[in-house]
Parts: C-alpha cells; structure tokens; sequence
C-alpha cells in the first residue's frame, strides 16, 4: 500500500464543528478514485490517547485537484482531533492510501442515489465534484440529512455544482430545526422524500449509496428492503466516531 508524507496546507471550518483540512500533495504521484478513503497518522502529535494516532477519512476532494487533498471531520473531545486541530500549517501527516470501492457505477443508464447523514456527505463531495468537471452523462440525486443548517457542510458548493450539472439534483433537509432561511425539505429521509423526487422507473434501476453514522446507514437498509431494492442496488460506507 502506497504511503507519502503530506503537509497541512490549509484548515478552515465548513459548518458547525466541523473542520476540513487541506494537504499538500504537489509534489507526489498520489492519485485516488473519486469515493476513496486514506489513513491518515499523526506525526509526533502534541497529545494521545489509547485509541491511537490514526483514523480513516474519506477524501472529499476531486481526483482532479492534483495540488491538495481534503478531509473533514466533525471535532470532538479525542485526543486524534485534538491534536489534528492544533496542527501548525506545514506540519506533517503520513497517508496510506487509496483505498476503498465506494466509487461511482459506469453504467449510466443507472441513476445513482446518495444518500448522506452528516459528515457521511465526504465521499459524495469528491464524486459529485469529479462528475460535474468530467461532464459525465450519469444522473445523481444527493439526499443530505442533517439537523440544522448551521451543520450543513458544503451546501454552496452542492448549490453550485447543481447549476453547472443538468445531470445532479442536489435534495438537503433539515430534521432538527424551522429556519426561515432554509428553502428545501424538512423531514426524514423517507419513503415518501425519495419519491417525491424519484420516479418509479428510476428507484427501480438506480443504485444506492448510503454514507453516514452507524444508525443512520441502518435506518437506510431497512428504508430501502421495506421499498424492495435488493441489496445488489445497495454500496455502503459507515462513519463510526465522528
């Protein structure tokens, strides 16, 4: 498995506790499918714990930035993001990578299905990204669930890439809160949520993604057994601890 040395390049936050994290990979031959992941480790960090010094990301950025790839995570109180947040640009991280087949079909006569729960939008970032540069012909519906606005990751940039991509319908809601300046769903990802912005031609032959916490990435299986999609049409992606 290829490993390279990276330094941070960049470190901002896209929503509400959650930080995306930049790194330099010019001068490297690292290159990734759009939905794989890396295990990134920290060198030296200023503080540990027993759940060690590395973690799986996917990368959330497109294969074609060959300059920088990016991960995000939600923080929390743990010693990996502890020391992940307090990193000085420059400072380095070793990566063991790509890896992982959370990839888009080639088939486009199939529609492709995202379904994402929080951080779990990362993967659907890189592709969704990759796809509208590509121009590819393949039709995808993002289903972004989170609880409040304020946590919504990368929602202009999904706007965006909705406008350039005929092919992309981008479909966030809110569970947790009434925002007045919120102007898509508000409800579960339900049943009743996928048709109304699917046909039944389409949930028939489209495959289906789901990438988000553990109760999240169940509550979608059995959504998806309950409507009949055999589970050839399913791709699953957990996100445990962040």
């Amino acid at each position: 498995m290829p490993e390279f040395i990276f330094p941070l390049k960049e470190r901002k936050e896209v929503a509400e506790q959650t930080i995306a994290f930049w790194f330099d990979t010019s001068h490297s031959n690292f290159s990734f499918k759009a939905g794989q992941f890396v295990k990134v480790t920290l060198i030296n960090p200023s503080i540990t714990d027993a759940e060690g010094n590395a973690r799986s990301f996917s990368i959330a950025s497109s294969p074609n930035n060959k300059d920088a790839m990016l991960i995000v995570t939600r923080m929390g109180n743990t010693a990996f993001k502890n020391a992940l947040q307090k990193m000085s640009i420059g400072d380095k991280v070793k990566v063991i990578g790509p890896m992982g087949v959370f990839t888009l079909h080639q088939d486009a006569q199939k529609p492709a299905v995202f379904l994402a729960g929080g951080i779990g939008v990362t993967p659907f970032r890189s592709i969704i990204e990759w796809a509208t540069q590509e121009k590819l012909p393949n039709k995808i519906y993002l289903f972004y669930s989170n609880r409040t606005k304020a946590a919504t990751a990368f929602l202009k940039d999904f706007e965006q890439w909705a406008k350039e991509n005929k092919n992309f319908k981008f479909i966030p809601t809110l569970t947790g809160e009434k925002n007045p300046s919120w102007k898509y769903e508000t409800e579960i990802i339900d049943e009743k949520l996928l048709r109304k912005h699917i046909s039944e031609k389409e949930l028939q032959k489209s495959i289906f993604y789901i990438a988000g916490p553990p109760g999240m990435v169940t509550g979608m299986e059995e959504l998806l057994a309950k409507m009949k999609i055999s589970k050839e049409q399913i791709k699953i992606e957990e996100f445990t601890g962040y």
